[in-house]
Formats: C-alpha cells, structure tokens, sequence
C-alpha cells in the first residue's frame, strides 16, 4: 500500500515537533531534593561545671637540701687510705679517711718525753722548796735564797703546763688525721686518692647531709605570688618517675636579668632521681570550679581556640574562647562561653563559618 505524499509530510511535521518539545523543555527540582544543604550531623554539647586542680607547671632540678665540703685541718700530709666511695651512705662518726700519721706518731713521743721531763723538774724544784722554807723558819738561810727557790719550784709548774699544753696540741692535730662523718648522710663527691698529699681547707669529700634532695623550680614573678609554703609538688624526672615534694622555702629576691625566683621543695622519697637531674614539678595549687569540654569540640585555628555553636536555619557561627589546662579526655574553658551555651560536640574541625549542619536528635537545643 502506498502512502500519499501529503500524509508522508503531515506525519513529518509531527515528528520534528515532538522532538523540539522534548529538547527545549528541563525537569522542575522537587522539595525534596532543594532541601540538601546540610552536609554534616553534629551533635551538641554544652561544659561541665566541677572542681578542677589547679596547678602550676614549672621547669626545675634535682639538688641536695644541704650539701657539706669536707677536707682535713693538716698540710702535707699523705693520704694512707679512703674507706668510702660516691653513693656510699655513711653514719655520723664514720672514719672516711685516714692519713698517714707516722710524723704526728713521732711528734706525740716528744711531746710525751717532755712533759715527764717537766714533771720530774717541777718534783724536785718542789722538794728543794721544802727544804728551803724549813731552813727559813730556822733562821739559816736568808729570805732571798728562799724566794729564790720558790721561784724556782713556780717555773718548773709553769714549764710543765706548757709542755702538757704542747701535747695536746699534737694529740689533737693527730686527731685530724683521722676524717669522719658529720652526719648520717650519702657521699656525692669524692676528690682524694691514696698517697694523694693534702693540704689545709681543700675540699676532699662531698656529703648529702641525711641523704636530702630537693626540687628547685623556676616560677616566673606573676605565678610566684601564688605559691606558699607547703604547697604540694608532683615532680617528674626525665625517666618518667614520680615523686611528691613540699615547699618548705620560696626565694626572697628574683632574678634581675629573667624576672624570675625559685621555689624550694623537699623531697619525702627521691626514689631514682638524683641530684643534678633535670626535673619538672606541677604546683597543686588546691581545687577550683571550672568548665570542662570534650577535647573534641576545641579547634586550634590561626594561633587560637575556636568553638561552633549552632543558629537560626541550623548553621554554625564560630566562637573564640581561652582555654586551661587538660584533663583527661576533657580540657578547660577560662573565658568566652558560658555554662549554658550549646556547642558542636564532634567533628568541629571539619566545620567553617556559616555551614549548614543538622543536629541529632537527643542532643541539648542550641
């Protein structure tokens, strides 16, 4: 069958009008499909109201409490033997060295040999006095001989305390050859060989009086006026140990040149730590009321910390805050919200100004 060429042209026309109305026309956008502007889920959060320790965090050293320079009171005299090692600890009375006393020894027998010398002279000026003094109530001699005698018997008492005197003197200097402990305490230095020769006033030994360390902090002028007596220190050495201390003294004066004093703590139980270590202490200054948010909430951003809270159409709007110290999972808000004020729990870091979020259903209203 043929189709007439008037009908081929109207079903042509038909056609090319169906396929421009297809082209020209677009599909109208659904609500639906307008409402995708919220690229986040959050949940909110507001901070914990609690008592919190303050503390203050200080740089510092392990040093003794008292630390006394031993030596000897002798000049060129050899050193015999050192009973005693660095670490060693020792008792008061405790000989920790000994010098070679063989001069002194001989100086000691002199000593000796003349004041039995001064005895046996002042016996006899004693008897010749005696007899003097009968032979003067008789008349037969003349007050001047027996004056004389007399004087005689005075001068050779006098000798006698002198060369007593005299042997004292070498008992005690041989005294010295002989150095003992002061106090109960651990020697830290030791600076004497045997055969090693002295002298006067030089540091041989250096003893920890009772074995006392203590932590000494550095606080700059503004925290300083803080601290007190007896403040409680969380000491930390650089093995990670932990040992407790207590102020017992804070410096008078500061530094000139840095502005800052030091602050003096015993340590109860040194444990490993030892002096001349390098040491950091926490400071417990006693318990405060603080607002605590979760770490995750806090963003660093340009040198400060942020938090966003969640407004009109459900967007978020950054707030600057001033933060403390961490605690745990947990760090603290000084300034810039308010214990009320609702904020982005988690994912805060993926967040900028004016994002549009939707809050979980459960979590505190902005």
């Amino acid at each position: 069958m043929t189709i007439p060429s008037r009908v081929r042209a109207a079903l042509g026309l038909g056609l090319a009008g169906l396929l421009l109305a297809g082209c020209g026309s677009e599909p109208q956008p659904t609500a639906a499909a307008a409402d995708t502007g919220a690229s986040l889920s959050v949940s909110l959060v507001t901070p914990q109201s609690r008592a919190l320790q303050r503390r203050l965090t200080a740089s510092g050293a392990i040093a003794a409490q008292e630390e006394m320079l031993l030596g000897v009171e002798l000049s060129g005299v050899r050193v015999a033997e050192v009973l005693v090692d660095i670490g060693e600890p020792v008792r008061k009375g405790q000989v920790l060295l000994r010098l070679d006393t063989r001069t002194l020894a001989s100086e000691q027998r002199q000593a000796d040999a003349a004041v039995a010398e001064a005895e046996a002279a002042l016996a006899v000026a004693k008897r010749n006095n005696e007899r003097m003094s009968a032979l003067r109530d008789k008349s037969l001699i003349s007050a001047r001989d027996a004056d004389e005698m007399w004087g005689a018997a005075t001068q050779a008492g006098a000798r006698l305390n002198s060369a007593r005197a005299q042997r004292e003197a070498v008992a005690l200097r041989l005294s010295f050859a002989e150095l003992r402990a002061p106090d109960d305490g651990v020697i830290s230095r030791r600076d004497v060989q045997p055969g090693q020769v002295v002298s006067a006033g030089g540091e041989l030994l250096r003893l920890i009086r009772q074995g006392r360390l203590e932590w000494r902090g550095n606080l700059p002028e503004a925290e300083l006026a803080r601290v007190q007596e007896g403040t409680l220190v969380q000491v930390s050495g650089p093995d990670g140990s932990q040992a407790e201390a207590r102020v017992r003294r804070i410096a008078a004066s500061l530094d000139a040149a840095s502005r800052t004093g030091v602050v003096y703590a015993s340590l109860a139980d040194p444990g490993p730590l030892r002096a001349g270590m390098f040491a950091q202490g926490d400071l417990l200054l006693g318990e405060a009321p603080a607002l605590l948010l979760p770490l995750a909430a806090v963003v660093q951003r340009d040198g400060h910390s942020y938090v966003f809270r969640v407004g009109n159409e459900q967007r978020v709007s950054r707030q600057r805050i001033e933060i403390g110290r961490v605690d745990g999972d947990q760090i603290e808000v000084v300034s810039g919200l308010a214990a009320t004020d609702a904020v982005v729990a988690r994912g805060a870091g993926f967040l900028s100004e004016g994002d549009r979020v939707r809050v979980v259903a459960g979590t505190a209203a902005p």
